[in-house]
């Protein structure tokens, strides 16, 4: 019999969050659910060692995924690492079935998908970094139009 070339699943979900914004409230609580009743749960702070590259181990986590869970802050987009996970996630979406799952915390997913208010001046900063016309920024925003028009929770206070 011929070996499969398709990556196997070894997290049940593989969670994405902006960590200034979300580490130690709403995404640690959902980590602690989710463990609880035994879903194997990527957090980044959980699984990264100490010492090794963090995107090598992201992007294959994301990979060995089989659902991604991202919890959408006001600064998520600040962050070039949550956008290369987010972006992977895309993919990952398309090309291997990945089941996302956005959550919209304190964020309107109008503002995820049009680059409004935080994410504008974040997709901005990000596009004088990198070049107005960088492929990279055009991913970013095509995955966050991609993610925003998902339907997801909203979550604003409580």
């Amino acid at each position: 019999m011929a070996s499969s070339s398709k990556p196997e699943k070894i997290y049940d979900v593989f969670l994405s969050f902006r960590g200034v914004d979300m580490r130690n409230n709403f995404s640690s609580h959902l980590y602690q659910a989710l463990h609880r009743i035994g879903i194997y749960t990527f957090r980044d702070s959980e699984e990264l060692k100490k010492g090794g590259q963090i995107s090598p181990v992201l992007m294959k986590a994301i990979e060995e995924s089989c659902i991604a869970i991202i919890i959408f802050s006001e600064n998520y987009t600040s962050s070039r690492w949550c956008l290369e996970e987010l972006a992977k996630i895309i993919e990952c979406k398309e090309q291997k079935n990945l089941i996302v799952l956005p959550v919209f915390y304190k964020v309107d997913p109008k503002e995820v998908r049009g680059g409004r208010k935080s994410y504008q001046r974040a997709l901005t900063k990000h596009k004088s970094k990198f070049g107005k016309d960088s492929e990279k920024v055009k991913r970013w925003k095509e995955a966050l139009f991609d993610v925003g028009n998902l339907s997801g929770w909203h979550l604003n206070d409580g």
